[in-house]
């Protein structure tokens, strides 16, 4: 049965379908039950259910398989030994561990909290490298699927210890686009507000670079062109004129992303970064002004929202008669007593408006 997933696998129109599913469910982090079950449809003709269930779960872990990448690529051979050592002791751990076991697969809980209670669990006990990869699985897989997502994590950084090439397999257009979104998540999350702005900047000069440039687009474009050739055009060409994060990310570009899709894609991550700032920074208008304790309190509570530091800018703004208004990326929420006050009489119109219909 392997042998026949193993030639079905590397057909490339296979490969697409797998991709193009996959794409549907994320929803952010992960495949929803409905594509699973899809895929497990999809598959099930050619490979069978066990190994099309597999397969369809391990899917998930496309999104945290670049923030892997990402994290990896920034340790040397001795750290990476350490990090597969560590995870696989986790993963053990999960397997003998009943309570820590049930605690990352009740379903009760969600992602953000799986990740704070593992990651205040290793604490110090482990490289900083280990509990962001370890925070990261337990934040975006499924509760369920917690324990295999771990042992995924061990076996992938072990392969990477050993020094084995990796080669990121072919994805669709916005696969691709997802997949370099993961490693650039991993990357903001090491940056500060600033740093975050730099490099958005940068991929934006980078981009117009690029477009400008007929000879450049076509070289980056040629998928006939040695991923490592494209990569050193790249490096030679941004030099020291962007900032470290910046070339990295441009350099997995090219390997993660679609060659034909270059200025799509650093465009893309232009907007990601600029979301990830957004995250970072709180707009607060209160009525009266925050105490110290206030204000750490509230920035402690938005940082476990966002999964980030966060900056507050706070605004005195008298005409919300009390209560609070936080904006911090997409999220808006309003416990103004002004808010309260207006939703009251809009209610109120409203009940009028319908006894006058009635009367």
């Amino acid at each position: 049965m392997l042998e026949n997933l193993q030639g079905w696998i590397q057909d490339p129109n296979h490969i697409r379908v797998l991709a193009r599913i996959a794409v549907l469910g994320i929803g952010g982090f992960g495949l929803t039950h409905v594509v699973v079950r899809l895929l497990e449809r999809r598959l099930l003709p050619h490979i069978g259910t066990p190994v099309a269930g597999l397969l369809a779960k391990t899917i998930r872990y496309l999104l945290y398989t670049l923030v892997l990448a990402a994290i990896l690529g920034e340790l040397d051979a001795t750290q990476l030994g350490v990090v597969a050592d560590e995870l696989a002791a986790l993963d053990a751990q999960m397997a003998t561990n009943h309570d820590l076991s049930a605690a990352l697969t009740d379903t009760s809980i969600p992602g953000s909290t799986r990740r704070a209670v593992l990651t205040e669990l290793l604490g110090a006990k482990v490289a900083p490298a280990t509990a962001r990869l370890a925070g990261f699985a337990a934040l975006v897989s499924q509760a369920q699927d917690v324990p295999s997502a771990l042992s995924y994590l061990a076996t992938r950084s072990r392969i990477a210890a050993t020094g084995e090439p990796y080669a990121e397999p072919v994805l669709s257009v916005l696969g691709s686009r997802s997949r370099v979104g993961g490693f650039a998540s991993a990357l903001f999350e090491e940056l500060d507000l600033g740093a975050i702005e730099t490099m958005e900047d940068e991929l934006f000069r980078f981009a117009r670079t690029v477009e400008a440039s007929g000879a450049l687009r076509g070289l980056l474009a040629d998928r006939d062109a040695p991923v490592d050739r494209r990569q050193a055009v790249v490096v030679e060409l941004v030099g020291s004129k962007v900032t470290a994060p910046t070339e990295r990310l441009l350099v997995y570009v090219i390997a993660g992303g679609r060659a034909r899709s270059t200025v799509a894609t650093i465009d893309y991550l232009v907007d990601q970064a600029s979301r990830a700032r957004g995250w970072r920074v709180a707009k607060v208008r209160t009525a009266q002004p925050l105490d110290e304790a206030q204000a750490t309190s509230l920035k402690a509570s938005l940082t476990h929202v966002a999964g980030n530091p966060v900056e507050l800018q706070v605004t005195e703004d008298p005409s919300l008669v009390g209560g609070v208004r936080i904006e911090v990326g997409d999220l808006l929420v309003d416990a103004s007593a002004k808010a309260r006050l207006d939703a009251l009489r809009e209610h109120l119109e409203a009940d009028h408006r319908t006894f006058l219909t009635n009367d």
